[in-house]
């Protein structure tokens, strides 16, 4: 994987407001979120709704190859300071070494951006990577990862004069996962919907907002599974079991997954003792995150929790249809939940 130029999604936005353009913004990775948000900010804001026919240009990869992208890059704005070209699907655009030229001589009236989704510029291109960090911005947008999530949700909201309750970040958080258009989409709906004088979210704001049970949840479960608190795990699987639409087990085992192998991990910490130090241990941003971890270890013993993600893993295999001929989802959820709390 090709690696990219130490620059932050934060950064690049800083530096857009600011209308410090760069001639050149090469958007790669695997999370097409970040790479949208600055393509749409560069076609809003660089150039003056009457400038924009005849000085924005918008092409796709399988459509122009690179001698048509260069070409279009190189010709002078009309009646504006800047030309800005947008060339969607970057990952399709075959033989560039005509992009690879223009690049060592971008045009400073041109802001070209390439939006290069779903993977990264082949790293043993390394003339072409180095074309491109001459020429201005390489940012690799990258997948955030679950543990991620929650301070990514608090800091969306906290921009919009919106706060949140830990239990109803952990709730959407676990609902609707990394798929960041969905989810700030799913969050724009919940600011919405907050009247002026109270704009606080809360576990009932979720319920209602986004349909994600406040009582039966991957959050609650989780919960329950913590506390070893049977009945209401067994309560909340029933539930799921007779509401598929409502969770399933595709999305139960990494949630489970994620817990118990960090709680495996917490196991290693220099001071198991100490929330704050397992927190640290963990990379986590808040001691109160480390407080399922520290019940986890009066719980579970570490040999049970080896046990219970080998077991784990077993489930999902099993759920894939390896070595099971036709035991349902639900049938499988329960045989876990009775190891783990057994």
């Amino acid at each position: 994987m090709a690696e990219a130029k130490n620059v932050s999604f934060d950064s690049i936005m800083a530096d857009l407001e600011a209308r410090k353009f760069a001639p050149v913004y090469y958007l790669m990775g695997d999370e097409p979120y970040y790479i949208d948000r600055i393509a749409d900010y560069i076609a809003e804001h660089v150039l003056q709704p009457e400038e924009r026919d005849f000085n924005q240009t918008i092409l796709f990869g399988s459509d122009v190859n690179a001698s048509q992208i260069a070409d279009t890059a190189r010709r002078y704005p009309m009646m504006a300071e800047r030309q800005v070209v947008i060339v969607k699907e970057a990952q399709n655009v075959k033989n560039t070494e005509a992009l690879e030229r223009y690049f060592k001589q971008p045009m400073p009236s041109t802001v070209l951006v390439m939006c290069h989704k779903n993977g990264t510029v082949d790293g043993r291109k390394r003339e072409y990577m180095k074309a491109i960090q001459s020429a201005g911005v390489l940012f690799e947008s990258k997948k955030l990862r679950d543990r991620d999530l929650p301070q990514f949700i608090e800091n969306y909201l906290s921009t919009r004069q919106v706060s949140i309750d830990p239990k109803s970040t952990q709730m959407i958080a676990d609902n609707i996962g990394a798929d960041l258009s969905r989810l700030t989409s799913e969050l724009d709906k919940v600011v919405l919907s907050l009247p002026e004088q109270d704009r606080r979210v809360t576990p009932q704001v979720v319920e209602d907002q986004i349909g994600v049970s406040k009582e039966f949840n991957g959050f609650e479960l989780r919960d329950a599974i913590v506390n070893r608190n049977v009945f209401k795990a067994n309560q909340i699987i029933k539930y799921f079991d007779e509401n598929p639409k409502a969770g399933s087990i595709y999305s139960f085992l990494p949630l489970l997954f994620n817990y118990f192998q960090n709680l495996m991990i917490s196991y290693y910490s220099p001071n198991p003792r100490s929330q704050e130090a397992v927190a640290d241990w963990l990379e986590m941003r808040s001691p109160w995150a480390a407080k399922d971890y520290m019940t986890g270890m009066r719980n579970y013993t570490g040999m049970k929790v080896m046990q219970i993600i080998s077991k784990i893993r077993e489930i999902d295999a099993k759920s894939k249809g390896l070595d099971n001929p036709n035991t349902p989802p639900g049938e499988l959820m329960k045989e876990l939940i009775f190891y783990i709390l057994h």
